[in-house]
């Protein structure tokens, strides 16, 4: 067991340790993050998410499977309004931490790395996705004293590639299209053409969380409480989303591991894209990437239950 827990873990952990060290070194600057950043979020993670959606079984489980994971997020980011009061003066963006998930970035990779392949993580971030980029996002917006309206929100979805790409799958894997175009003559060659596009992914998102970590220890006690309660809170949603799901479906090893996966990683990366985290920027930054390390620390558990 041993030699197959490492076989998952090893990779995760020097792909991280070879971006610190790019860092440090830096063997790359700042522009050069910013155009591997480009190229993943609008090449790679797009036809990543496309295929997973194209090639994911859609059902009545799927459906069941959204809205338990938007209900939970739903409920997270309301009881991280609650909470704001612990980590003060933090408290803006705590809900924020609390809730929705870093799926793209991070969630297939790790998830790929366990089953060997990206499509089961789809059935369970397709409720992530929407949330983040409806509810989320436009509480995010607000934050700023941004007004909230479908049209903004309408704008944000359409003008992000990751969501866009996600849709087309979905549309085409759930009509059949999808099918019909991987069974085709051409389909050898689309599916050759996606997989030497979207296997770089994983190495190249960890490189970047190992660039990035940013560990501030004078800001160490309202992050660890931010930490401490979303692992309290996703340890909760996973253990509900498993009694409702498996309590009507039959229970199914990878759609269990794909839960893990999706409520052991931290908050989306893209908090200070859409507002503008000011002095709470090194407390955001801070606890996305002590948050990262508990998420490989959690990735490892998982992978040796993954081979029990």
């Amino acid at each position: 067991m041993i030699r197959e827990v490492l076989e998952m873990v090893l990779p995760v952990l020097v792909m991280i340790a070879i971006g610190c060290m790019c860092n440090k070194k830096q063997i790359f600057n700042a522009e050069g993050l910013q155009g591997i950043k480009a190229v993943i979020g609008n090449v790679m993670l797009p036809v990543t998410l496309f295929y997973a959606f194209l090639t994911a079984q859609y059902s009545i489980r799927v459906l069941v499977v959204f809205f338990v994971v938007f209900a939970g997020f739903g409920a997270a980011i309301a009881v991280g309004f609650l909470l704001r009061r612990f980590v003060r003066p933090y408290g803006r963006f705590l809900p924020f931490l609390l809730a929705s998930a870093e799926g793209g970035m991070l969630g297939y990779a790790l998830y790929g790395l366990l089953v060997g392949s990206q499509s089961g993580f789809a059935a369970v971030d397709l409720g992530q996705t929407v949330f983040a980029y409806t509810v989320w996002l436009g509480l995010l917006t607000s934050v700023d004293g941004g007004k909230i309206s479908p049209s903004s929100l309408l704008k944000n979805m359409l003008s992000n590639k990751c969501f866009l790409g996600m849709a087309l799958g979905i549309v085409l894997g759930a009509t059949g299209i999808g099918s019909v175009i991987l069974s085709s003559e051409a389909g050898g060659i689309f599916e050759a053409v996606v997989q030497m596009i979207k296997n770089p992914v994983s190495a190249l998102v960890l490189l970047l969380v190992g660039y990035e970590l940013n560990l501030k220890a004078e800001l160490l006690s309202p992050v660890l409480k931010t930490i401490l309660f979303r692992l309290v809170i996703m340890g909760g949603l996973l253990l509900v989303s498993n009694l409702i799901i498996f309590s009507i479906f039959p229970f199914d090893r990878e759609l269990e591991i794909a839960l893990m996966v999706l409520y052991a990683l931290p908050a989306p990366f893209i908090i200070p894209i859409f507002s503008d985290v000011g002095a709470d920027g090194e407390y955001v930054a801070t606890t996305l990437s002590l948050n990262t390390l508990v998420t490989v620390i959690l990735y490892c558990a998982i992978a040796v239950y993954s081979l029990g």
